[in-house]
């Protein structure tokens, strides 16, 4: 882990959702967990709008679960789906307007012995971290993680800035596992990357609208 690696300014997510997952490729989210920090560098995420956007959990209004993706930028925004995972999504837009970007896949940065033995299946190093619900294992997210604050450097869960990606070295493409606007290209990832999950349309039970 790099350890003169800087938190994240709150202003740098205070964006439209789809600019603010160009920004967050290549970023770093750290989390405290009991065994020892683990560090994932993000290289695939995915945006969702609110009022304007089908496939969000705000599309319909402000709810107790959906409160803290009205903001303010830089908070966590963690949610159970199926009863058996959690996902992890970073709240960008201003505060009083939804918005998120999915955490969907990251490469481990941290000590891969400690990871490996959190996520014991995993048979390689690019399979920690392979989709949201992975990542946020690996990362030891769940219920109490929501609202945590990303940019406060005493915050358990904490995201570290890493160096803008120029255009040419992220892809974009559908959406994945959701039914409405399933086809609108705002999945994006690092391209060439062996963490990238795999590619599977809307619908299917290991992900969900944001």
């Amino acid at each position: 882990m790099d350890q003169q690696a800087v938190i994240l300014a709150r202003e740098e997510l205070a964006i439209d959702p789809v600019d603010a997952a160009h920004r967050l490729l290549g970023c770093t989210v750290v989390s405290d967990t009991d065994d020892g920090p683990v560090a994932v560098r993000l290289v695939e995420v995915e945006a969702y709008r609110g009022a304007d956007d089908p496939a969000s959990h705000c599309y319909r209004g402000r709810t107790p679960r959906n409160a803290v993706m009205w903001g303010p930028a830089g908070y966590l925004y963690v949610y159970f789906v199926y009863g058996m995972h959690f996902c992890a999504n970073v709240v960008c837009l201003t505060d009083g307007v939804a918005g998120a970007v999915l955490l969907r896949a990251g490469e481990v940065t941290s000590d891969l012995g400690l990871a490996h033995s959190r996520r014991p299946t995993a048979k390689r190093a690019s399979e920690l971290a392979r989709g949201p619900a992975r990542l946020a294992s690996l990362l030891g997210l769940g219920r109490e993680h929501n609202g945590a604050d990303l940019t406060d450097p005493n915050s358990p869960v904490r995201l570290l800035a890493g160096p803008p990606l120029p255009p040419e070295q992220f892809r974009s493409g559908p959406r994945v596992g959701v039914a409405a606007a399933a086809d609108i290209p705002w999945r994006f990832w690092v391209d060439g990357s062996p963490a990238v999950s795999q590619y599977r349309p809307g619908g299917l039970r290991h992900a969900r609208s944001k």
